[in-house]
C-alpha cells in the first residue's frame, strides 16, 4: 500500500493551480503559489518523484470530433479467475473507445465509460467487440442523456 504524502499550503496551491492550468510558465505558476520559481521547480519535481504529479496531458472535447455519446456500461465476467480477470483487463486497456473502467463491488464486475459517435456505433461496438469476448457472461448499457459535471481535478 502506498503512503500519503504530507502536503504544506505551498504544495496544495500548486497542485489546484496545475490541475486548472498545466501549461503556465514555471514563473506565473510560482507568482500564483507564492514561491520563488526555484523552489516551485523543485517542489514540482518532488511531488512528480513521489508519484503525485503524473504526466501531463491537453483534454479534447469528444462532441467536437463528433464522439458525444457517453454510454456507461456494466460488465459481469464469467468467473473470477486471474486468467479471466487478466485477459478481460488486458482487452479493456487496449480498446480506445473506452475511456474508463473500474472494478465493482456488487452485481455487477466492471463500470465502463465507453465514447462513440452515435447509438448504431455502440450497438456494434458491444454486440461486436465487448460480448463476445471470451471473459464477458453480460452486459447492461446506459446512454447519458447530458454530462452534468466533468472534472479532472482531485480536491486537496
Amino acid at each position: 500500500m502506498s503512503s500519503v504524502r504530507p502536503l504544506d499550503a505551498i504544495d496544495r496551491k500548486l497542485l489546484q493551480e496545475l490541475q486548472r492550468d498545466a501549461s503556465i510558465s514555471h514563473a506565473e505558476l510560482a507568482e500564483r503559489v507564492g514561491a520563488s520559481t526555484a523552489s516551485c521547480w523543485r517542489r514540482m519535481r518532488a511531488l512528480e518523484a513521489d508519484g503525485v504529479l503524473g504526466r501531463q496531458v491537453r483534454l479534447v472535447d469528444a462532441t467536437r470530433l463528433g464522439r458525444g455519446v457517453n454510454v456507461l456500461c456494466h460488465i459481469k465476467i464469467k468467473n473470477h479467475l486471474a486468467e479471466t480477470t487478466e485477459a478481460f483487463e488486458n482487452f479493456i486497456a487496449s480498446r480506445d473507445e473506452i475511456m474508463d473502467c473500474y472494478s465493482m463491488s456488487g452485481d455487477w464486475d466492471y463500470l465502463l465509460r465507453i465514447v462513440v459517435a452515435g447509438v448504431e456505433d455502440y450497438n456494434r461496438f458491444l454486440m461486436r467487440t465487448v460480448l463476445r469476448h471470451p471473459s464477458v457472461a453480460t452486459g447492461s448499457s446506459h446512454f447519458a442523456l447530458s454530462q452534468v459535471k466533468y472534472t479532472t481535478a482531485v480536491p486537496i
